[in-house]
């Protein structure tokens, strides 16, 4: 995704980066600690290996994320946040969740959370 040359505020720049169905819940995921392409396409349910490199390809680029190649065969590669944008993005991830799971919960949708473990 290419970054516009206007904005109109520091939001819809930032919009412009996570946007999309998959960048905020690999940004989640990888909150976890770091990982392999293999974990995140396990772990991240419905999206493709081409989707998730595409993805994990745009966040490194905004500055989200960064990889780690290790020398050897077979070729291990992690993923992970990175300290400064990665990191703090997820404050702002964590206050998303707070919000779907109060909407689930005054919506009958507790079932949802249990299944995932959010909730008891």
């Amino acid at each position: 995704m290419k970054i516009r040359k206007d904005y109109t505020c520091p939001l819809e720049l930032t919009h412009d980066m996570i946007k999309g169905k998959w960048k905020s819940i690999i940004l989640w995921r990888l909150r976890l600690g770091n990982t392999s392409l293999s974990n995140l396409e396990k772990d991240i349910e419905g999206i493709t290996q081409k989707m998730l490199l595409e993805q994990l390809k745009e966040l490194i680029s905004f500055g989200f994320v960064d990889k780690k190649t290790f020398n050897g065969y077979p070729l291990k590669v992690e993923y992970f946040l990175t300290k400064n944008r990665g990191k703090k993005i997820i404050k702002a991830l964590t206050i998303m969740q707070t919000i779907g799971i109060d909407f689930m919960l005054e919506n009958d949708m507790k079932d949802v959370l249990v299944e995932k473990g959010l909730i008891t």
